[in-house]
């Protein structure tokens, strides 16, 4: 049976202990408003943020996963599909190798599109939850602000290098996930737990392909 007071204090133990000592923020994508730069620089931006990204998202998950790691009843009710898996997203390097770097670029930029709303959802439920501290709401905005400076860099990257493919991604839209406000303390932990975890899985593969695509591009596999 679940621990109802281990349920309860959820969202204050999520982020008390986040490690957000990794202070040290990411390039802006456009220094000055400039944008016009050699593309491996741009990359290396694009990637640098999209890695802090995925340390956050990590650990958040780690900390919510260190609360249930004994409660196998708790982990089988949060584990779901991922609003973003009706995206066909390539499983591994040799996989994502088979995808010609446009389409990977626009697959990206699916990804993270596909986040801007859900991370908007988190911190305006979030904001409403009476046990959540200020770490938690600022942690969720600036996971939801970096995403958007993401898609930017991720924007100017395929304009720079495949300006004819830009616009052909597919965004999945999130209009099936539940409200936080007025449910049981249970469900409101499953769903959040959940939906970091989709995060993390995401932005992982986020990162993975842009290291990959740099190689690819960049680089002529050359790396």
């Amino acid at each position: 049976m679940i621990n109802v007071q281990k349920t309860g204090t959820l969202l204050l133990l999520v982020m008390s202990n986040l490690m957000f000592c990794r202070s040290v923020h990411p390039l802006p994508i456009c220094p000055g408003g400039n944008c016009q730069m050699p593309l491996q620089e741009l990359f290396d931006r694009v990637i640098m943020l999209s890695h802090y990204i995925y340390m956050l998202s990590a650990d958040m998950f780690i900390e919510l996963d260190k609360q249930y790691a004994q409660d196998h009843e708790f982990i089988a009710k949060a584990i779901s599909d991922c609003p973003t898996s009706s995206l066909a997203t390539p499983e591994g390097k040799e996989e994502a190798q088979q995808v010609p770097p446009e389409v990977l670029l626009n697959l990206i930029l699916s990804l993270v599109h596909s986040w801007n709303d859900p991370l908007f959802q988190l911190v305006t439920e979030v904001d409403g939850i009476h046990e959540a501290s200020d770490a938690i709401i600022s942690r969720a905005k600036e996971i939801g602000e970096q995403n958007k400076r993401l898609l930017e860099g991720i924007e100017k990257i395929l304009g720079q290098a495949y300006p004819e493919a830009k616009g052909n991604e597919v965004y999945s839209v999130w209009s099936q996930f539940p409200s936080l406000q007025g449910v049981d303390e249970e469900s409101r932990d499953l769903a959040i737990y959940n939906k970091i975890r989709c995060l993390r899985r995401d932005s992982h593969k986020v990162d993975n392909y842009l290291k990959l695509l740099r190689c690819r591009i960049v680089h002529n596999n050359n790396c």
